[in-house]
């Protein structure tokens, strides 16, 4: 069983590393094309990866028991949800930094417990300490002065609350049914809602597609196609708020790409708010903390 929840927890911590090396690529992509359309291609090519496995599944003859009806319903829900988180990002990374972004999203490390309350869940003493501390952190990093928050910050802040949806409905999906069926149902999904939007509201250029089509590489093939699926691999083993500290390291991951590849750079303030955020997605993950009644 130990050696069962080691496996999980490098396989979180390989997506988790992907994720974060990709708000660099999500960052250099919308130079060459708008959001939705960056989030359509790389979703799309982020289903494709997943049809030889789905084959090869098929060919060797998986007997096991799932329920292909939940696998389309769920993978339809999560990715609605998906769409929206994974579209205010990409639209918030257009007015912030790759490094900021990171942090902000892993705020949904802080959220998953707090959601808790709306599912009768009781709310441990350490998740409302994290609270307290991401909000002090958030502040720092993102409010001015005049008490004020740039457009792409909040887009992220909100983003959060639907990366914790998200994270609570693979949770419960992927002990239930297939991990490439869910994982393929979701991002046809996303990519369909995504390029629906891009029509509609994008300028779409085969010329500037080409020119961004090494970030929609990575977005597609590594971000989407192979961190997502070991994200649902590895819920079958880990509870979410488990996954989600473990997840929430995307944040170091993310900051580190912003420096070393589009040399970012955060002032004291700065730093100050993401070394509390950080330490909000630590303490609310303490289990031995007593429950708040």
């Amino acid at each position: 069983m130990e050696k069962e929840n080691l496996q999980s927890d490098l396989v979180l911590l390989c997506a988790a590393a992907i994720w974060g090396f990709a708000f660099v690529a999500q960052r250099v992509g919308m130079e060459y094309v708008g959001p939705f359309l960056f989030n359509g291609v790389r979703f799309g090519l982020g289903s494709l990866s997943l049809l030889p496995l789905l084959y090869l599944r098929r060919r060797d003859g998986d007997k096991r028991k799932e329920q292909p009806a939940m696998a389309l319903v769920g993978g339809a829900v999560a990715g609605m949800v998906l769409f929206i988180g994974a579209s205010l990002q990409q639209v918030g990374l257009v007015y912030t930094t790759a490094g900021k972004a990171g942090f902000i999203t892993g705020l949904y490390v802080v959220i998953i417990p707090v959601l808790g309350l709306f599912l009768r869940q009781r709310i441990r003493l350490g998740s409302w300490a994290g609270a307290v501390l991401a909000a002090v952190g958030l502040y720092l990093l993102s409010v001015t002065g005049k008490f004020t928050i740039s457009f792409g910050d909040l887009l992220e802040v909100v983003g959060a609350l639907f990366w914790a949806i998200h994270v609570l409905i693979i949770g419960w999906l992927s002990p239930r049914v297939s991990a490439v069926k869910l994982s393929l149902s979701q991002f046809m999904v996303c990519s369909g809602l995504s390029l629906a939007t891009a029509c509609l509201t994008e300028e779409i250029l085969l010329g500037r597609l080409l020119d961004a089509s090494i970030p929609i590489l990575y977005g597609g093939l590594f971000s989407v196609g192979i961190a997502y699926t070991l994200q649902v691999v590895a819920q079958k083993k880990a509870p979410p708020s488990h996954a989600a500290i473990i997840l929430s390291l995307e944040t170091v991951f993310a900051a580190l790409g912003g420096r070393l590849f589009l040399g970012e750079t955060l002032s004291t303030r700065g730093l100050i708010g993401c070394a509390l955020m950080f330490s909000a997605m630590m303490v609310s993950q303490i289990p031995r903390l007593r429950p708040w009644r």
